[in-house]
């Protein structure tokens, strides 16, 4: 089921109204762990979402373009008022990835860094079916299409 969701966000003291197409779709543990363990499919989606981001092309992750992607491939939310929080997440998480600590996330740590999120996020919904609205773009919508063989 595809529903449109619309919402407000502030930037640079200007409003605008957005419109974003959001799926429902109930997921649990399982959703997300037989996708992540389906290596090909998986690889797959993570050399996408890697290049999507990869918005100059030098085949690594600066923090400015893992940022820019980071909160519609988790579905996070964009309100200003969990800024703040959402940025302390991200800098924990790139800081934790990055493991070379060169300043970017190459290929490699970025599928260890999804990896790590999507089971977590797994372990997070446990057995019991949960309803989520997800972006059509996010990786957990991507573990959805994969569960009814769509990728």
């Amino acid at each position: 089921m595809q529903i449109v969701y619309k919402y407000r966000s502030i930037n640079s003291k200007e409003r605008k109204h957005t419109i974003k197409k959001m799926s429902l779709a109930v997921v649990n543990e399982t959703t997300v762990t037989t996708f992540v363990e389906d290596m090909k499919a998986f690889e797959n989606c993570v050399k996408e979402c890697f290049e999507m981001l990869d918005v100059d092309g030098d085949g690594v992750l600066s923090r400015s373009e893992l940022r820019e992607g980071f909160c519609k491939l988790m579905s996070l939310g964009h309100e200003s008022s969990k800024k703040e929080k959402i940025d302390h997440l991200f800098d924990t998480i790139f800081d934790r990835f990055d493991e070379d600590q060169n300043g970017s996330i190459d290929p490699r740590e970025f599928k260890c860094l999804i990896r790590e999120l999507m089971f977590a996020m797994g372990r997070g919904f446990g057995n019991s079916p949960v309803l989520v609205a997800l972006e059509i773009d996010s990786l957990l919508m991507k573990a959805v299409e994969h569960e009814f063989g769509q990728i």
